[in-house]
């Protein structure tokens, strides 16, 4: 349940670069015509606060619980795990990879299947190891960002004025992108090409080997100590709530307020105000994590959660599916509405796909025994034809 809440969430985040671009994660996207509304802030500081990096957090915990449990499940039955890992993260990598360079360039899976790989000797580790390991990792980030605000003033002009243009593309870029994306798939690809390589790569050595890595490690802890299969009592998670939200929503909200404050320029809003809410976020996403474990142990709302759970079962396969429904819904090769969708508009597409997956999901889980990604990555995985149909 907790995976398919996840899945659904990091859709409200992605649909900023399927929508408008990368630039659309730093400061508020407006309408066609570029202008700025106040719904368009309320929705896009209310995505800020609630969503953005809070559900991929949650899926990068869930993922290192994911390879906890399954080296327990080889363990018990004898079989040698490393093996049976390798190949899953490696044809991880493959679909990854696939996805990041032919359909959407803000692919994640590339970046767990390589965590995963370097990461799996950890998982030998006690609880409290883990914990303290994934929690240092998490913070490299922290320190980077520190230093590279402290040694901003003495960087020469030429870098200053390359990373302000990273930061803030010059309208030529912007329209340049908005031509290609529209268009047909070959002249997307340009464009797809460079931004994948650049997030699987600098993405992965600045910040997803230490953030994802860090929480698959806090993940496989979590595990084991039984919080994420709700073992833990009532009032644990009733804890975790309150002080997840408690402590993290104000210091997202104070991160939101400092980068208006200082015109969401790169020099403030895009280092030292991009920690609010790395920091705040861990907090936030705990907080949801205690609120759906109280959710499962109430037995309430049980056909949401059934939904859900369908949902999570096929993480994969939905993951994928968002984003092939989201290219035909924005790129020229299909209906090519690329910036030419509203804040409002984005969010209805994220409902409607929600509803969408929701509703196919149990229907599918009724009649095949895994999603179809999920049928491909098992069979890869273990070299044979896996039984699909439920009998």
């Amino acid at each position: 349940m907790l995976r398919g809440f996840a899945v659904l969430g990091i859709l409200i985040v992605n649909i900023w670069l399927f929508s408008w671009g990368p630039e659309a994660y730093t400061e508020p996207p407006g309408g066609p015509d570029g202008a700025v509304g106040a719904t368009d802030l309320w929705i896009w500081g209310f995505i800020h606060l609630f969503a953005e990096m809070k559900f991929i957090s949650i899926f990068s915990l869930l993922f290192g619980a994911g390879v906890a449990m399954m080296s327990e499940r080889m363990a018990t039955r004898g079989i040698p795990g490393r093996k049976l890992h390798n190949r899953r993260q490696f044809w991880l990598l493959v679909i990854g990879l696939l996805h990041a360079y032919l359909i959407w360039e803000g692919d994640i899976l590339v970046i767990y299947a390589l965590c995963g790989l370097i990461l799996y000797r950890l998982h030998t580790r006690s609880p409290r190891r883990l914990l303290w390991i994934g929690a240092s990792f998490v913070a490299v980030v922290v320190v980077v960002i520190g230093v590279t605000a402290w040694t901003l003033p003495y960087w020469p002009e030429d870098l200053r004025a390359e990373a302000a243009a990273e930061w803030d593309p010059p309208p030529a870029e912007i329209e340049a992108r908005i031509e290609a994306m529209r268009g047909g798939w070959t002249e997307q690809m340009p464009i797809r090409a460079s931004d994948a390589l650049a997030f699987g790569i600098g993405g992965f050595l600045a910040f997803g080997l230490w953030r994802a890595g860090g929480l698959m490690l806090v993940g496989m802890a979590l595990y084991r100590l039984g919080v994420l299969t709700g073992e833990r009592p009532a009032g644990f998670y009733r804890r975790l709530v309150a002080w997840g939200f408690g402590a993290g929503l104000p210091v997202v909200a104070a991160g939101m307020w400092y980068n208006a404050a200082v015109g969401f320029t790169w020099e403030q809003a895009g280092l030292q105000g991009t920690l609010f809410n790395y920091v705040g976020s861990i907090g936030v996403f705990l907080g949801y994590v205690g609120a759906l474990m109280l959710l499962a142990r109430s037995g309430r709302l049980e056909r949401t959660q059934t939904r859900l759970a369908a949902v999570g079962r096929m993480a994969l396969t939905n993951y994928i599916a968002q984003s092939i429904l989201c290219s035909l819904i924005f790129y020229g090769h299909g209906l090519g509405l690329y910036a030419r969708v509203g804040t409002v508009g984005c969010v209805a597409i994220v409902v409607g796909t929600w509803a969408l997956q929701l509703a196919w999901s149990p229907w599918w889980l009724a009649r095949f025994r895994f999603g179809p990604l999920e049928w491909l990555w098992r069979t890869l995985s273990y070299g044979q034809r896996q039984p699909m149909r439920i009998a």
